[in-house]
Order: structure tokens, then C-alpha cells, then sequence
């Protein structure tokens, strides 16, 4: 069972949140300020996030980014309905997904099965390491070496990552990027391509791997080792 911990200092969200997702074998887990939430993620090392923006000590944008100084777990944001930028601002900071309040417990659940998808990796039929100059991509472990280093990706960044690296120089449009990340048809902000995009290629600097095809979309560029 994955151990899910959920951030909101709303008390009544959770109990009856809790009870739902033991249907999709998720244990659901509470905090209801940012530093219990930080303690917690700390001493157990839950599979997954949920953040809301809206909290006590610190907002929902700053604890993101204080968990993504010392963690890559994957994290889905509970943004206001109709506030682009604060889905904006959380994918900026890493936040692998988000999802406006209020929403159905069913699409929570679907869009937390996503994510954890993602972490954890689906075995593929093609090679396990694709290598290219100065970058290495395991695909079975996950792991991204650039220059010899290694590359602490999300689990949104590693399979946008890999998405583009199998088929280099195909261009991927931003539509097909967001459905093939989300495993399903959604109605997306498509700006979250191109902040995940941003976020990949400053991680994989100084190399310069992914092109940019104005009113296209994106293609890995890098050569073959």
C-alpha cells in the first residue's frame, strides 16, 4: 500500500479523504501545518505529496520548494479554481501535477495512481540505457547521469526526460506531451509543457539537449554516444 501525506489545515478534508482512498489501496496521512508535515516526511518517506497552497507558517509554494531541497518525492498541488498562476507557480517550483479545489476524490485518486506510475517506473520493451553525448539515461533504474554527474529528476522530469529521449529528433506537440505524461486525455494549461521543459533543461545544463520548434513542440537533439 502507498503512503500518501496529505498538507491542509482544512480538519474536516482528510477523515472522510482517508476512508475513499483505501479503495485504491492509498493510506492517506494528515498534517496540518508545514513543519509537521516536513517532520513527518523526514521520519516515515511517504510515496507521495498533496499541498495546499493555502497554509499556516508558510504557503503551500514555499514548503514545495523546501521539499524539493532535500527530496524529488512527487508532489500534487490543491490550487484555487480558475488561479493559472498558482498552477504555474507550482510547477515552476517541481510540483509534478495539480489539481484546483474543489475537486472529485475520484480524480485525486486517478491523477495520485498517475504520479506514483511515474515514480516508480513501467518496464519498456526497448533497450534500458539510452546514452548520448554527456548524458546517460537508465531507464530500469531511473537514473540520469549528465557529464559523468548524476541528475536528481522528478518522476514528471525523468519520464518527459525519457519520453523525447527513445525517439530523438521526433517532435512531440505540447498535447501529446501532457497526455502520454498523464496516460489519459486531459484539459491542461498547456504552459505546463513548457515549465517542465524549463525546469529539465536547466537541470541538464550545460548541455543543450532539447530543441525548442516554434508552434511545434519539442525534440531530443542529443547525439547518439
Amino acid at each position: 500500500m502507498h503512503r500518501i501525506l496529505l498538507i491542509d489545515d482544512d480538519a474536516l478534508l482528510a477523515p472522510p479523504l482517508a476512508e475513499y482512498l483505501r479503495r485504491f489501496d492509498l493510506q492517506l496521512d494528515s498534517a496540518a501545518r508545514p513543519s509537521e508535515g516536513l517532520a513527518r516526511l523526514r521520519a516515515v518517506g511517504y510515496d507521495a505529496l498533496i499541498l495546499d497552497v493555502m497554509l499556516p507558517e508558510m504557503d503551500g509554494f514555499e514548503l514545495c520548494r523546501a521539499i524539493r531541497r532535500e527530496s524529488s518525492v512527487p508532489i500534487l498541488m490543491l490550487t484555487a479554481r480558475g488561479e493559472v498562476m498558482d498552477r504555474v507557480v507550482g510547477l515552476e517550483l517541481g510540483a509534478d501535477d495539480y489539481l484546483p479545489k474543489p475537486f472529485e476524490p475520484r480524480e485525486l485518486a486517478a491523477r495520485l495512481q498517475t504520479i506514483l506510475r511515474r515514480a516508480r517506473g513501467v518496464p519498456h520493451a526497448d533497450a534500458q540505457v539510452l546514452a548520448f553525448d554527456g548524458l546517460r539515461i537508465d531507464l530500469a533504474r531511473r537514473q540520469v547521469q549528465r557529464l559523468g554527474e548524476p541528475v536528481e529528476l522528478t518522476g514528471t522530469e525523468f519520464e518527459l526526460l525519457a519520453l523525447l529521449a527513445r525517439e530523438p529528433q521526433k517532435v512531440f506537440d505540447r498535447d501529446e506531451i501532457l497526455n502520454r505524461l498523464r496516460g489519459q486525455e486531459a484539459e491542461l494549461h498547456t504552459r505546463a509543457v513548457d515549465i517542465l521543459v524549463s525546469r529539465l533543461r536547466r537541470k541538464l545544463e550545460p548541455l543543450d539537449c532539447i530543441r525548442t520548434l516554434r508552434n511545434a513542440g519539442y525534440a531530443f537533439a542529443g547525439a547518439r554516444a
